[in-house]
């Protein structure tokens, strides 16, 4: 059991430094002036999900999950 312990850490512990990496990479959300006048209405706005920005989101979503499993897994007494 502690061989897992240790394992688990591991992971945790590079899943904490990835994730702060992936959430620095990524862009403001502010969209500026413009926003008022809608010019940040454009092709790269809409298809956000399909770009690099969007992997970045689902990614961070992803390994966020992933640290909130493994904080509960590692903070239980086995």
């Amino acid at each position: 059991m502690e061989i897992l312990r240790i394992v688990l850490t591991v992971i945790y512990v590079i899943d904490c430094v990835a994730l702060t990496v992936v959430v620095l990479m990524q862009e403001g959300k502010q969209q500026g002036l413009g926003a008022i006048a809608g010019i940040a209405d454009t092709y790269w706005g809409k298809n956000k999900g399909r770009s690099a920005e969007g992997t970045l989101i689902r990614v961070t979503k992803i390994m966020a999950i992933l640290f909130i499993i493994l904080s509960m897994v590692l903070n239980m007494n086995f």
